[in-house]
């Protein structure tokens, strides 16, 4: 039997968090609360011995997983980049206040809020919903954050051997998402907060969410 563990943490606050924008494939740096996120993850996994990292391809997610690696025990010292990992592509969206772009996009429906959306539609409902919403057509349906993602997957089940501890820095409805689809019975419409850790167990090759969303100070 071959078995490992992924530690999912979500990157910490940026400044388009602060003011509750729209953040996608769009980037902002941490600000000092985001950098006691990350800091805070950390010292929190401190003793989770990381044999591997990865972080996704904005300088937000890349950040966390320094600070993150920075108090780490195990051999891990640098993030690889990892674009499968990103966050959904929001499109025309991309940068709009949360209000407004929530509005636009699930108003019509009675539905006034991202997590509303989540909650109505499911999160692979969701991505469809926003894709059919965006007059540019640039935003990801599920079909398509799915072939981004499911091969980077694939690619953590390959790679890693029985016994690593896996970091992947990464984003809140990626790491939504890849819940979604190993275990139905967690809430993914409650919100993955900033510097959040999710952990899964990969036993030969078959996915399990041991938890979610975890902000606590001891894992």
């Amino acid at each position: 039997m071959t078995q490992f563990n992924v530690y999912l943490v979500r990157h910490g606050q940026t400044y388009l968090n602060k003011y509750f924008r729209i953040q996608g494939i769009s980037d902002s740096p941490l600000t000092e609360k985001g950098i006691a996120d990350a800091k805070h993850a950390g010292a929190r996994l401190a003793n989770v011995a990381f044999t591997h990292a990865y972080a996704s391809n904005t300088s937000r997610a890349q950040d966390t997983a320094r600070y993150i690696l920075a108090a780490n025990t195990g051999t891990a010292t640098k993030a690889v980049i990892e674009p499968a990992f990103h966050e959904e592509n929001f499109g025309y969206f991309e940068g709009n206040d949360d209000v407004q772009a929530w509005h636009m996009i699930g108003g019509p429906l009675g539905l006034r809020t991202f997590n509303d959306i989540i909650r109505a539609k499911t999160i692979e409902g969701s991505k469809d919903l926003i894709a059919a919403a965006d007059p540019y057509g640039d935003a990801e349906d599920n079909a398509t954050f799915w072939a981004r993602v499911q091969p980077g997957i694939d690619r953590l089940i390959a790679t890693h051997q029985d016994g690593d501890n896996v970091l992947v820095a990464t984003h809140g409805t990626t790491i939504r998402s890849i819940v979604a689809k190993y275990n139905r019975d967690i809430d993914v419409a409650v919100s993955a907060i900033n510097g959040s850790v999710t952990k899964l167990t990969v036993t030969d090759g078959h996915i399990q969410v041991d938890y979610y969303n975890n902000v606590a100070d001891t894992l």
